[in-house]
């Protein structure tokens, strides 16, 4: 099979196109042909990184955790899928596991499921990491029927995801971002926009909570902005965060009586702990899609097989619109 291979780490490594043994179907899993690969920043940080990160694989590397294709052969004690089956997930890329940028990929069983019927290829493989980051921070967090959230950077690959699944659970929602294009894009998604460069965090909290503060406060954008979401959750509120990898002063979490979840969704790939709640994750997620509920959001360029490089300096520039997929 053709793969794009990585045999050095660092932001310039180029992507090397070369040849590779099929992959076979060993116990449990399946080989899935690859159509299409969404680019996730964890995938930019493994290729800049390498060794500094922990996940990191050995070299040569194929990257990509994220993939939407076709079944074409499958292990021993699989059930639920057969040969021919649309399938889409989150199985590879990093430590040991083989990633998506290939014709094909042995991914684990527990971590796929049927593709929904209703996106394309391309808009499938753009959903399994931030639909899974976002449905497992908001349900953590416990939000439901008549809650108020706020979505820390909702116009994001997670953000734009957890504003839709957050509204679907019930919840009023508000989202954060900037400039005039990412208020207009969180406002169709169904969210009351907040530009976070003119906006302070008190005034949006009278205006969107009448000063109580959010039941829940999802932070996509993590850091320092998590002071930011501990001011803006109400007393004995919820935070959420993707991005926890910070040192904080959490006196305010203390007073406020505050519970922090710290999603990371990569633990049950690393550590094979729990990987069947991804599978099911997804098949939620395929039946919230195909009810009109949610939709990726797909950045307007277009990378393939030549131009794979490209992609990753797309998404770190921070010009993308949406998530910058790979279609092979």
């Amino acid at each position: 099979m053709k793969a794009l291979v990585l045999k050095s780490y660092g932001p310039e490594a180029p992507f090397e196109l070369t040849e590779m043994p099929d992959p076979v179907a060993t116990s449990g899993h399946v080989v899935v042909k690859v159509a299409a690969v969404s680019v996730n920043t964890v995938d930019t940080m493994i290729r800049n990184m390498g060794a500094d990160l922990p996940l990191s694989p050995q070299l040569p590397a194929v990257l990509g955790m994220d993939f939407a294709g076709t079944v074409v052969a499958i292990g021993d004690g699989v059930e639920g899928f057969a040969i021919g089956d649309e399938v889409y997930g989150c199985a590879g890329g990093l430590m040991d596991l083989p990633g998506s940028l290939a014709e094909y990929i042995n991914a684990d069983a527990r971590l796929i499921a049927h593709k929904p019927k209703t996106l394309s290829m391309r808009e499938a493989a753009a959903l399994p990491l931030v639909g899974i980051t976002a449905y497992e921070g908001l349900t953590r967090a416990g939000v439901g029927e008549g809650q108020t959230v706020l979505v820390q950077g909702g116009a994001g690959g997670v953000g734009h995801v957890a504003v839709q699944i957050a509204r679907h659970l019930g919840a009023t929602v508000s989202a954060t971002g900037r400039g005039a294009d990412q208020m207009t894009l969180i406002e169709g998604l169904g969210a009351r926009p907040v530009d976070f460069t003119t906006q302070k965090v008190e005034d949006y909290v009278a205006e969107h909570t009448d000063g109580v503060g959010f039941d829940v406060v999802f932070d996509s954008v993590g850091g320092p902005n998590m002071t930011n979401s501990f001011e803006a959750a109400k007393l004995n509120g919820h935070v959420a965060s993707t991005v926890a990898m910070v040192e904080l002063d959490l006196t305010p979490v203390h007073f406020k009586g505050l519970s922090l979840h710290v999603v990371f969704m990569l633990i049950p790939m690393m550590h094979d702990v729990g990987r069947q709640a991804h599978g099911d994750i997804l098949r939620t997620l395929a039946d919230l899609v195909d009810a009109g509920g949610l939709k990726p959001i797909v950045d307007e360029h277009h990378f393939g097989w030549a131009n794979a490089d490209a992609a990753y300096a797309h998404l770190t520039t921070g010009a993308a619109v949406g998530k910058v997929v790979v279609e092979l």
